[in-house]
């Protein structure tokens, strides 16, 4: 049987949801950010009993179908960007009608009629997301940082980047450094 999880984000995730199944005795099959396959069918109980053990750590079970489906596009959006080490040099809407199983404009118009945004705007937030991650980092260019999140240049992030955040890029990591103490300083 396979259940659908929101919040996952992380593999620290992935640990979690399945330690809480295998806690509560069912035998997990697969686990991956949105989703945990197990062995058995659950009851109403069993059900209710995962759900109280979900909440207090940030998790839901998902039972209707359009939140699946959301839910799947945006962990997908997340494991493209976050969790890819090929970089995301692919056509979006081709890679998450592969992912989600169903044609891109359903999708498109189901997650702009839920979400109240786009699909290209979840994926703009999460790749400035993510240009804020490696920009905290400080260990590659802004140039590197533009390609590695397939940006046609330097300009088109951090013109993204102000649009979402307010700040250049430059900016950005300015005012990081300042409120990080060098460890020898604390």
């Amino acid at each position: 049987m396979k259940l659908y999880i929101k919040n996952m984000v992380c593999n620290r995730c992935i640990l979690v949801i399945e330690n809480l199944f295998k806690e509560a005795g069912f035998h997990v099959i697969k686990t991956e950010l949105g989703e945990v396959e197990i062995k058995e069918e659950l009851n109403p109980e069993q059900i209710n009993l995962i759900e109280s053990n979900l909440k207090p750590i940030g998790f839901k079970l998902i039972e209707e179908k359009k939140a699946q489906i959301i839910e799947k596009i945006k962990t997908s959006i997340i494991k493209l960007i976050h969790h890819s080490e090929e970089g995301i040099k692919i056509n979006l809407s081709s890679y998450l009608s592969n992912q989600v199983n169903y044609d891109y404009n359903y999708i498109s118009n189901l997650f702009s009629e839920t979400e109240g945004k786009s699909i290209e705007k979840y994926y703009i937030t999460q790749k400035i997301e993510k240009a804020k991650e490696l920009l905290v980092y400080d260990e590659l260019s802004l140039s590197q940082i533009a390609d590695k999140l397939n940006y046609s240049s330097v300009a088109h992030l951090s013109s993204q980047f102000k649009k979402i955040t307010g700040l250049t890029p430059t900016h950005f990591r300015k005012i990081k450094e300042k409120k990080r103490n060098s460890l020898d300083n604390l």
